[in-house]
């Protein structure tokens, strides 16, 4: 199931490959689309974009809609492990799911009790994730360019150095406002990495559409001008 880029040695996920087998199981185990969404955290277009080879979900989406589906993450990413306390800038390797996606390299390490999971991320200029909300918590610290966060309804544009902290039950998105790559540090307690994950097809983690909270009017925090975050 995994596929290997020959650029950059960037191990990727065939989201194509990923779409038809997610239509596939939940068909198979009688799922709507949108019970897969709300199970997921996640829009009904965007669960349908993704059985349609459209769009590629990015790391916590695929592993939302995998918990939904009794599937393994495994199954179609081969994510690196590191079992060492250090890792070192120039032996990480760099992993994405399909192309022209966001690029991650794995930071944390897996022992028993761990909850945090952290990755450095690089997200390709107007890159957008899409819109979910998931168990646990999380925070970006902008390295290098900048990026638009925002968590149910208000924008927080974000330059170098720059970071935030929010429940990741709020409903958040985010995208790379600027015209250049931007590198992002990003820590989380959703087990993204999948380590200990068990043969399950629970979900104990998703949360429901009528468990997310109404979005406020937009209101944009920034140390930038009007206009960046568009």
């Amino acid at each position: 199931m995994d596929s290997q880029s020959a650029e950059g040695g960037v191990r990727g996920l065939d989201h194509d490959a990923f779409g038809e087998r997610l239509r596939t199981r939940r068909r198979e185990l009688g799922l709507t689309l949108k019970e897969v969404a709300d199970g997921a955290g996640l829009s009904v277009g965007f669960i349908s974009q993704i059985e349609r080879g459209i769009t590629t979900p990015s790391l916590s989406s695929l592993v939302s809609v995998s918990r939904v589906l009794g599937f393994q993450v495994s199954e179609f990413l081969s994510q690196p492990r590191v079992l060492a306390p250090t890792t070192r800038h120039d032996q990480r390797p760099h992993y994405a799911i399909g192309s022209n996606s966001l690029v991650y390299e794995r930071l944390s390490t897996s022992f028993p009790g761990n909850v945090i999971n952290s990755v450095i991320i690089h997200e390709p200029p107007g890159y957008r994730s899409e819109p979910i909300a998931h168990e646990g918590e999380e925070i970006f610290y902008v390295l290098e360019g900048g990026i638009t966060v925002e968590v149910d309804g208000e924008t927080h544009v974000l330059g170098v150095g720059d970071s935030i902290h929010f429940p990741s039950r709020r409903v958040h998105s985010s995208w790379n406002h600027t015209s250049t790559p931007s590198t992002i540090l990003h820590t989380c307690t959703m087990d993204v990495f999948r380590d200990n994950e068990a043969n399950s097809s629970s979900n104990p983690g998703a949360v429901t559409a009528s468990e997310l909270p109404p979005k406020p009017k937009t209101k944009t925090t920034s140390k930038a001008k009007k206009g960046k975050s568009s």
